[in-house]
């Protein structure tokens, strides 16, 4: 439910809000199953005693206090740190001395997926450059894997570069050649390069209907390679654009060190450097873990998600780079906050008590938390003192007084794809099966203008943009086996393991 004050802020999520009015149909996900709860709101001044209140009996976390602040990492220090620099210049050397295009481009994607690309901006941006001044007219345009591996990077890095560059791989009739389909290894780079489609591109949509047809009949030939099968297996689960930077860099490090061509270079900078960010994602964990057992919340509201771990997951996704500590540990405050609010509006509070919570709210007045049951009081106070104290830091190191735009921030519900599809179901008339195609029609179409903003031309910064496609990835993350967020199912404690918990092993 929304606190309806106004403006969203970055760490808020997809779904569109509900009015209090609307609450007493809700489904509720609990457990990875829908609970039909019944409304009855009662009003406070006529039968306070009688108030019904709701459940949707969420699980207590999975990741105690104390197990999270006995979280301890040996790859921190100066030592780890001196060897993690010396990687990064011979990978810089290597970057300096790429003459071929195509292998810039190679080394590019791969440090990309590995997850130490941000040790390398300026330099990845100089091989992009060269190769865009220098448009090659030689072997490589007739290479379908160059040239979709050099339109998915461009496009990725804010480059102008048309969906022309694939008419050379159709026919007269506007159809990409039939011969195509032999070349695995090209059908797997134009299927991920097509997720970079804005809309009407009309080739693009082309060819990922083309590619991903005979991606899945790949799958189904006896005679193909293995290593190969797993990489076309994994796009088609999700494409590459669409994936969260870290999990699909723990991933593909596996793939990777199994590679023939591996550079070994790259490949103890990506352990290394893992092991390293998760030090300090551990740190920050920590940290939010000490403020949130403060608030009490957890505690004193036992019908809300007790979910710090995930809504730290959420933060981890969205920036993981080591340097943006305090952004992590303030979004997951904030992400905190959103999921106790939300319970509170969604699960138990009547529509009266909701009315004065969002006064108070608005008013941003402490005096106005006096006419507030017990149990929102100490709701209120915590988020009344968690916005006060971001905005009393932003305004002593920046000199921007930003609690008026704190205050206003948006409570909206996380991406919760089955409420969607029940809700296109209900108005439509529309089967389960034909709801969800049309919720993911609808997820494609906001990538392709998410893409859009991508570009040079972007009215947005590139950071802003890239930070929003980041809480796009993540919410698709965490809700594509269910309500990851919510439910604590194997999917997120997977997760969680992989990121925050266990260290990839060097050796």
């Amino acid at each position: 439910m929304a606190l309806a004050l106004g403006v969203a802020v970055p760490t808020s999520f997809y779904s569109p809000t509900r009015p209090p009015s609307q609450i007493s149909a809700s489904p509720v996900y609990a457990h990875g199953r829908v609970q039909r709860i019944r409304c009855k709101a009662v009003s406070l001044q006529t039968c306070k005693q009688n108030v019904v209140r709701r459940s949707a009996n969420y699980q207590p976390p999975i990741w105690d206090y104390d197990y999270v602040q006995s979280l301890n990492s040996k790859y921190v220090g100066d030592v780890y740190a001196k060897q993690a620099a010396k990687l990064v210049e011979d990978v810089k050397i290597m970057l300096d001395k790429v003459a071929d295009p195509v292998v810039g481009l190679e080394m590019i994607d791969d440090l990309q997926r590995l997850g130490v690309f941000y040790h390398f901006e300026k330099d990845i941006k100089r091989v992009l450059e060269n190769i865009s001044n220098n448009s090659c007219s030689d072997r490589n345009e007739e290479d379908l894997s160059a040239t979709a591996l050099k339109f998915r990077l461009m496009r990725q890095h804010g480059y102008h570069i048309p969906q022309g560059v694939f008419e050379r791989f159709m026919d007269e009739s506007g159809s990409f050649k039939a011969c195509l389909c032999e070349d695995i290894n090209g059908m797997l780079y134009l299927y991920e390069a097509s997720y970079f489609c804005v809309e009407g591109e009309s080739t693009l949509e082309k060819a990922r209907d083309f590619a991903t047809k005979h991606l899945r009949q790949s799958l189904k030939r006896k005679d193909n390679h293995h290593d190969l099968a797993m990489l076309v297996s994994h796009a088609l689960e999700l494409p590459l654009h669409w994936r969260v930077t870290r999990l699909e860099a723990r991933w593909f490090i596996d793939v990777y060190e199994k590679r023939p061509d591996m550079n070994p270079t790259f490949l103890q900078l990506a352990k290394l450097d893992y092991n390293m960010v998760q030090a300090t994602h551990q740190a920050d964990l920590k940290h939010t873990s000490r403020w949130w057992k403060g608030t009490g919340l957890g505690q004193k509201l036992s019908f809300a998600r007790d979910r710090l771990m995930e809504n730290f997951l959420w933060t981890v996704e969205v920036d993981f780079k080591p340097q943006f500590g305090y952004r992590r540990r303030a979004a997951t405050i904030v992400n905190a906050l959103i999921t106790t609010i939300d319970d509170v509006y969604d699960v138990y509070g009547t529509l009266d008590e909701l009315e004065l919570f969002t006064n108070a709210v608005e008013r941003w007045d402490i005096t106005a938390m006096e006419q507030l049951p017990d149990y929102m009081k100490i709701c209120f106070l915590a988020l009344f003192n968690s916005i006060n104290e971001m905005g009393y830091r932003t305004l002593k190191e920046q000199g921007v007084h930003s609690i008026p735009y704190l205050q206003k921030m948006d409570e909206m519900k996380k991406g919760d794809i089955p409420k969607s599809i029940q809700c296109y179901m209900h108005e439509t008339g529309a089967s389960e099966k034909e709801a969800r195609e049309h919720i993911k029609y609808l997820i494609g179409e906001t990538w392709k203008k998410m893409n859009k903003e991508r570009g040079v031309k972007s009215l947005c910064s590139h950071t802003f943009v890239e930070l929003a496609l980041n809480l796009g990835r993540m919410a698709q993350c965490m809700y594509q086996y269910g309500d990851g967020h919510g439910a604590q199912g194997v999917e997120t404690k997977d997760r969680v393991l992989s990121l925050l918990i266990n260290p990839v092993p060097l050796v």
